[in-house]
């Protein structure tokens, strides 16, 4: 049996650099003053915020009439925006986590990243559902209130689902986020000059000594919150599908909805993922740590992912017409011919044929081309959800109350905000916090176990 020439592996980390050359590189971001491109994208980030604010304060003051909702459409925008956000934050923890179980390397340099990114869209996903019920106080009965308040949840709701899954999966997936980042805050608090830096890094790595046991009780805490973690990816989505497939509304009623929702989630998740880090490999000159290699994984993955969304869409059309249910029939033909097809080609073209173009090679490993095909997966899947919310209910059951549905400005506004709202969490984590894991990216470089030949 011959041996393994493990020299002949592509390396996770790039141009076999120092220990002390990878802290400096990832502090050199927190130690640095921003500089006029920082400012100028904060400038942008913040001004998509205020629209979003605007729009907001505009709706709080004369109602949700500003809204397209209309009669039979309920669910409008919000609704959209709240799905589409809550599957944004399905790659972080299916990054961090599910690799982690599977011990894949190339996780390393993206996981803190997309472990953040989690957090953040998950912050804006919430908004909608407070400002879907049209009174923002109403959200505090969704809380298990005492029994003897006589203020009685309706636990067949499936909002009252949605409120336990996204908040199980925010608590655990912030835990999971600041537990990695123990270790990082620790190694900035002896890096640092600075003493009120050096305060804060010292209260929030809780006595971090890098010590042999300090490091066994962190990686049976990290291993224990992975695999918390991991049912989440799949429960949060299944739960959110739950809103629509427990309903007797044509094209909604279908069991095939929990297994393509997070389809759909890890799709639309990776190529979010894909995009920023993009910028950011480039920005902080992390090219050798956020490799080529590792954007390609991704590439695939978001391959994967496409073509199981292709084939649920394929599923559904098949199981309308086997079922014989007219509406049911209905209800998918007029998504390909109705008043909304141009979204439903929309969404095809973006989820199903785009991607397909990542079984080349080159393209996958073409920077330009991955960042407008991973642009276009967010559009599809926006537009997926756009045509699953509106299609079904602008054409329900009873044809004299079709309606079309027609976003207003305050819509489009206070879309614009969720991704002013986002985008800016994510340019302030990228200065005040290490945007990839120091311990990690350490722990597979070539010069982490010298005696082991790198393998």
């Amino acid at each position: 049996m011959s041996a393994v020439d493990y020299s002949q592996e592509l390396s996770v980390v790039e141009g076999k650099p120092s220990l002390r050359s990878i802290d400096d590189v990832i502090i050199k971001p927190l130690e640095s003053k921003p500089d006029k491109k920082f400012y100028i994208a904060l400038a942008v980030t913040v001004s998509m915020l205020g629209i979003g604010a605007i729009s907001l304060a505009l709706s709080f003051y004369y109602g949700t009439g500003l809204w397209g909702n209309n009669n039979p459409v309920g669910w409008g925008l919000p609704i959209v925006n709240f799905v589409f956000w809550v599957g944004i934050g399905h790659a972080g923890t299916l990054i961090s986590a599910i690799l982690f179980l599977f011990r894949q390397k190339w996780r390393t340099g993206i996981a803190r990243f997309a472990e953040g990114m989690t957090i953040f869209a998950v912050i804006t996903a919430l908004i909608f559902p407070a400002i879907h019920i049209g009174r923002p106080w109403l959200p505090l009965y969704l809380l298990p209130y005492p029994n003897q308040h006589s203020l009685w949840p309706n636990f067949i709701s499936p909002l009252l689902w949605d409120v336990f899954a996204v908040s199980t999966y925010f608590t655990v997936s912030l835990i999971f986020w600041y537990v990695g980042l123990i270790p990082d805050f620790a190694t900035l608090r002896d890096k640092t000059t600075n003493k009120i830096k050096k305060l804060i890094y010292s209260v929030f790595s809780m006595g971090w000594r890098h010590s042999n046991r300090h490091w066994q009780h962190y990686e049976m805490v990290y291993l224990i919150l992975a695999g918390f973690a991991t049912p989440l990816v799949l429960s949060v989505h299944t739960i959110v599908s739950y809103d629509f497939a427990v309903s007797i509304m044509p094209g909604w009623h279908t069991t095939i909805f929990p297994p393509y929702f997070v389809a759909g989630a890890v799709f639309s998740g990776f190529a979010m993922v894909q995009n920023v880090l993009i910028f950011i490999r480039k920005i902080f000159n992390f090219e050798h740590i956020i490799t080529l290699n590792t954007l390609e994984k991704m590439n695939k993955i978001i391959i994967l992912t496409g073509s199981l969304v292709g084939y649920a869409y394929a599923m559904e059309f098949f199981i309308a017409w086997y079922s014989g249910v007219q509406p049911e029939q209905f209800a998918f033909m007029n998504r390909l011919f109705g008043p909304y097809a141009w979204a439903y080609w929309i969404m095809v073209s973006c989820n199903v044929i785009f991607p397909q173009l990542f079984w080349f090679k080159k393209i996958r490993r073409h920077i330009p081309a991955m960042f407008i095909i991973g642009v276009l997966v967010n559009v599809g899947m926006w537009f997926e959800r756009f045509v699953i919310t509106v299609t079904s209910l602008s054409r329900d059951f009873l044809p004299s109350s079709w309606a079309y549905y027609k976003p207003t400005l305050t819509d489009a506004g206070i879309l614009i905000g969720s991704f002013g709202l986002f985008f800016t969490l994510l340019l302030l984590f990228t200065k005040t916090l290490p945007v990839v894991s120091i311990a990690e990216v350490k722990a597979v470089n070539d010069d982490a176990q010298p005696s082991h030949g790198g393998h």
